[in-house]
């Protein structure tokens, strides 16, 4: 309990840091999206960095690719909750001001989770550094499962899906001053897919970021998330419906036109009294991070990587992400 009142209030204090901060110049933080289906079924929550003022309309391109293995024993010599699969996320993000203050948002995506082709070398990685992995031991490679079973033995089960739409997200966003915005955003259940992906209803959430110029070099971006969405679907027994998360993070500007970033982002849980599931019921916290590039016209191209730093959580374990911005 006090590892996780910890996490909780070093996400308060990092966020609030940013209200104290001077503006900061137009170099943030790239836009992030947890990666989990049990998690992206139920919350809206993302992280959305600061929009900048700008006439015309702004693009942003990404592609995330996961791979996930969340196990939990429980009932006897049964699991009751797996989840092994990759997946990837392909989306396009545009925007457009309405003037000085407001301005609008919109994301479409595709995407897909299958039994993909990464454990071997996900099994060497681990072992090369040393690094323990026991959700993949005992579990053939490339193979997937995704199911979970209640404690009077009913059986939740999901099955793959290598292409559909995910839930089309639409914002209206409103700039408080340089360095603090709102954006409410609404998700539309537009997912092709069957249930254990999409959210089924639709969702709302509060998403507040603040901006700031540590130095010229070295740019501070912070949010906090609020949302809701009814309960939906095969787990709607054990579903939360309110939503809270917080993120953290940096962007340095080390040489030229070259920048590192690093991001934390915590989310509260999605699930309550999940039997024996604790991937389910417990806060999520992730740490992405990367390297960006910026054109000499304004695009930022960029590299990264999400790892999970609270395995017990339902974090997933690596994502490999890909995009750029104009």
């Amino acid at each position: 309990m006090g590892r996780e009142a910890g996490f909780t209030g070093l996400g308060v204090f990092l966020t609030l840091l940013g209200f104290v901060l001077e503006p900061a110049a137009a170099q943030g933080l790239p836009e992030y999206h947890p990666n989990n289906p049990v998690v992206e079924s139920r919350s809206g929550i993302y992280f959305q960095p600061f929009v900048e003022p700008r006439a015309g309309w702004r693009l942003a391109v990404g592609l995330d690719y996961a791979s996930m293995t969340e196990l939990a024993f429980g009932f006897s010599t049964d699991t009751s909750f797996l989840l092994d699969a990759e997946s990837y996320r392909f989306s396009l993000g545009i925007a457009k001001d309405l003037g000085p203050y407001d301005f609008l948002l919109a994301d479409v995506s595709v995407g897909g989770v299958f039994a993909g082709g990464l454990d071997g070398f996900l099994n060497w990685y681990h072992n090369l550094f040393g690094i323990s992995f026991p959700e993949r031991e005992g579990r053939p490679e490339n193979e997937f499962d995704y199911h979970y079973r209640y404690p009077d033995g009913t059986r939740v089960e999901y099955s793959s899906s290598d292409f559909h739409l995910n839930d089309l997200r639409i914002g209206a966003g409103h700039r408080f001053s340089p360095k603090v915005q709102s954006v409410l955003s609404v998700t539309l259940p537009t997912s092709t897919a069957a249930d254990g992906y999409g959210r089924g209803v639709v969702s709302a959430s509060l998403l507040t970021t603040v901006r700031a110029q540590i130095t010229p070099r070295l740019t501070y971006e912070g949010e906090l998330g609020l949302g809701y969405t009814p309960r939906h679907g095969p787990l709607k027994q054990i579903q939360n419906q309110s939503f809270i998360a917080l993120t953290s993070g940096l962007r340095y500007r080390f040489w030229g036109r070259q920048s590192l970033y690093a991001n934390l982002y915590w989310a509260a849980p999605q699930y309550d009294d999940v039997a024996e599931a604790t991937a389910l019921e417990r806060e999520e916290l992730d740490l992405d991070f990367g390297w960006i590039y910026r054109t000499s016209g304004g695009r930022d191209w960029r590299i990264g990587l999400t790892e999970d730093l609270y395995p017990s959580g339902p974090g997933i374990d690596l994502i490999m992400r890909v995009g750029t911005s104009w």
